[in-house]
């Protein structure tokens, strides 16, 4: 079996998202995902380049084209470069599995558990309706509850997300008990002193884990925060392959791994960095803002690995893209369940591709501080 043809495609919906389609002389066909949105241009003109390395090569090799990927440039890539290896990869796994016609979980090692729990996106527009919304997510059966640190249109103040996300949080704990677990979404935005500070006034309320505390360019800043509170930490989804996610876990600074698979390199990388985390009794936590395949795909690995924690799933299965994707993996009262359909689990209609443009205006949103500087959305 031999590579024909790797195309990529950027179709809108809530967002844009970027899949690519990597066929074979047998007919089979892969599905991959990139996960930098917002830079889904870039991201396909990184798969383009690597096509001429991979036409002709045997899909089966999945170890062999990672590393072609990743080196046959001289230049390592960056993270856009994975992103869009991470999509390749994914594909390559797809075929695999079909060509033995197995789910792809089967050649991971087997399932592991039955299901794989997952937390919801709740938000709205003011503390009220978002702890409303908090308690339409726990009737519905989810066990989980995820919410962002407050912020104003377009302005983040540090100090005032502090301080209203902490009474936030209690509204939410005192709305859905203490039995459902929460979790905090900073998205990068806090300096070390604040998130020392939020996460030693959130210690009473029990979070699940705080998500990305500190900005994730420097991962040595959080020493300081990981001496300094009890709250679990959890980190990784701008980071790309097992050496970026390397001083993390060597030092135990963080208690969950926020792999993102259409970031960190595709199911062959993200397996390397599972396994690593395994021999630190660190759990992944993985990162799922995207579409039906990174779902899937997510969904695969999370069934295959013992030190599995619970997966972000934004967007349940058939929310977005449902033409495009008329089969996605199964979802039930909060929960992902493995899929019986060889290689992903999922079906793709291109001719319902033509019902999803781009969105042409598209972009990251803008935060600022109340002077005008620019901050991280």
């Amino acid at each position: 079996m031999k590579i024909t043809s790797i195309r990529p495609i950027i179709v809108g919906d809530v967002r844009n998202f970027l899949f690519v389609i990597v066929e074979t002389d047998e007919g089979l066909c892969g599905l991959g995902e990139g996960g930098i949105t917002w830079r889904e241009s870039a991201m396909a003109g990184f798969i383009e380049a690597l096509r001429p390395s991979l036409l002709g090569q045997d899909p089966m090799r999945t170890e062999h084209l990672w590393q072609v990927m990743l080196r046959c440039g001289f230049f390592p890539p960056g993270r856009l470069g994975l992103a869009a290896i991470s999509a390749i990869d994914i594909a390559l796994w797809d075929i695999k599995a079909q060509a033995l016609a197995v789910p792809l979980y089967q050649l991971l090692g087997g399932r592991v558990r039955d299901r794989v729990v997952c937390y919801p996106h709740v938000a709205g527009p003011n503390p009220a309706s978002l702890v409303e919304d908090a308690r339409r997510k726990v009737a519905e059966q989810w066990r989980f509850v995820r919410f962002d640190l407050p912020c104003w249109n377009e302005v983040f103040e540090p100090r005032r997300a502090v301080r209203e996300g902490v009474e936030l949080f209690a509204a939410v704990r005192e709305a859905v008990g203490p039995e459902i677990e929460l979790v905090i979404d900073v998205h990068t935005r806090l300096d070390p002193a604040n998130a020392i500070l939020l996460c030693r006034e959130l210690e009473a309320h029990r979070p699940y884990f705080v998500e990305d505390p500190l900005r994730s360019e420097n991962p040595a800043s959080l020493r300081r925060l990981r001496e300094q509170t009890s709250v679990p930490i959890a980190m990784g989804e701008q980071h790309a392959t097992k050496w970026e996610f390397r001083e993390m876990i060597e030092n135990d600074w963080i208690d969950f791994a926020r792999v993102d698979l259409c970031i960190a390199g595709g199911i062959t990388e993200t397996m390397k960095i599972a396994g690593w985390c395994e021999t630190h009794y660190l759990p992944l936590a993985p990162h799922n803002p995207l579409g039906p395949v990174c779902t899937a795909a997510s969904l695969h690995v999370d069934l295959a690995i013992s030190n599995f924690a619970v997966q972000e799933c934004a967007r349940p299965p058939g929310a977005v893209l449902s033409e495009l994707f008329p089969e996605q993996v199964p979802f039930e009262r909060g929960h992902l369940l493995p899929p019986t359909r060889p290689g992903l689990g999922i079906t793709f209609d291109e001719s319902a591709i033509r019902r999803y443009p781009p969105i042409q205006d598209g972009d990251c949103p803008r935060f600022r501080r109340d002077d005008g500087a620019f901050t991280n959305w």
